[in-house]
């Protein structure tokens, strides 16, 4: 049985780039910009911002390349989470969604640890999915809207008709299950 490779073709091509090699960044360019896409795409529902927003992810990528820890996830998942980031940040410079009422009163620090950490750290889709099939079924179906599809709480809330705390409450019991799972 031959053995299986886990070395990421991509990360090669990270330290040529923080050099300003523009062939290598032009090469990671060919080998993601379509999933990097779909990830804006899915998260804006916008085609012209979703190109702008590539644009966006290729700079920053440009522009650490040499801050990527291959010690800590993929490439593949380092710039997905940039992307989701930075698409999240232009549906945000939207404006307020006019639907969504603001809910002052019932802010409520989120102390849970940030989705991107979690995602990083469970390289391994297998475990990832393993351990959403773990969790009740609601919980998963909140935390897979609010970090697979870019859904903001405040839209998420409005979505389920409830309350604002409540699908926080729900978010941030479920992540702290989520990483318990993941660091067994």
């Amino acid at each position: 049985m031959a053995a299986i490779s886990t070395h990421d073709p991509l990360a090669d091509l990270l330290p040529r780039i923080a050099s300003g090699d523009r062939a290598a960044l032009q090469q990671l360019y060919q080998a993601s910009s379509a999933k990097l896409f779909g990830v804006c795409l899915r998260i804006l529902s916008n085609r012209d911002e979703s190109e702008d927003v590539l644009q966006e992810v290729y700079l920053t990528i440009w522009r650490r390349a040499d801050r990527f820890d291959a010690g800590r996830a993929s490439v593949m998942t380092w710039m997905s989470t940039i992307a989701r980031n930075r698409a999240i940040d232009r549906l945000r410079a939207r404006g307020p969604l006019a639907y969504a009422q603001p809910v002052d009163e019932m802010e409520i620090e989120d102390t849970a640890p940030r989705a991107e950490a979690l995602l990083e750290a469970a390289q391994d889709g297998a475990a990832l999915h393993r351990c959403l099939a773990e969790l009740d079924e609601r919980t998963a179906k909140v935390i897979r809207i609010a970090f697979f599809e870019g859904v903001t709480y405040e839209a998420l809330a409005q979505r389920l008709d409830t309350p604002l705390g409540t699908v926080k409450s729900w978010i941030r019991r479920g992540l702290l299950k989520l990483k318990g799972c993941l660091e067994r």
